[in-house]
């Protein structure tokens, strides 16, 4: 095999010396954004609790929270879902960081979990790195 690896290395063009890595471009932007992120959850709140919090930014389609398969035990976060992206929008800018039942709610707009592709991850510049 290492005897064929050399030929073909021997063989390309040197312009093609240094192997290409090449990313999928970005997922295009999701069409909807009213499913919320919450995390920090009490492992006391159940999900009345959570949609009553959440309930008077808009209308609360569906309220999820993480379980643990084994305990049964809250694993501190969950998924709210808004029936607009107007009252999504707005509860996350208005409850994330505050306190709910004594922690505080970290919040971020939820990206749909794709099942087998790559998950790509912008890669941000080190300190005193250039973008060029």
């Amino acid at each position: 095999m290492r005897h064929l690896v050399s030929r073909w290395r021997l063989a390309r063009p040197s312009s093609l010396s240094q192997p290409r890595f090449h990313c999928a471009p970005p997922p295009p932007p999701p069409l909807s954004n009213s499913k919320l992120f919450v995390g920090g959850l009490s492992w006391s709140v159940d999900e009345k609790s959570l949609k009553d919090a959440f309930s008077s930014f808009g209308d609360v389609t569906e309220v999820r929270i993480m379980y643990d398969k084994n305990t049964g035990r809250s694993r501190g976060f969950g998924f709210i879902h808004f029936a607009s992206d107007d009252a999504a929008k707005c509860a996350k800018f208005a409850m994330d960081g505050k306190a709910f039942l004594g922690r505080p709610l970290r919040i971020s707009f939820a990206i749909d979990k794709v099942r087998g592709g790559p998950v790509v991850v912008p890669r941000l510049p080190a300190v005193g790195e250039s973008n060029n």
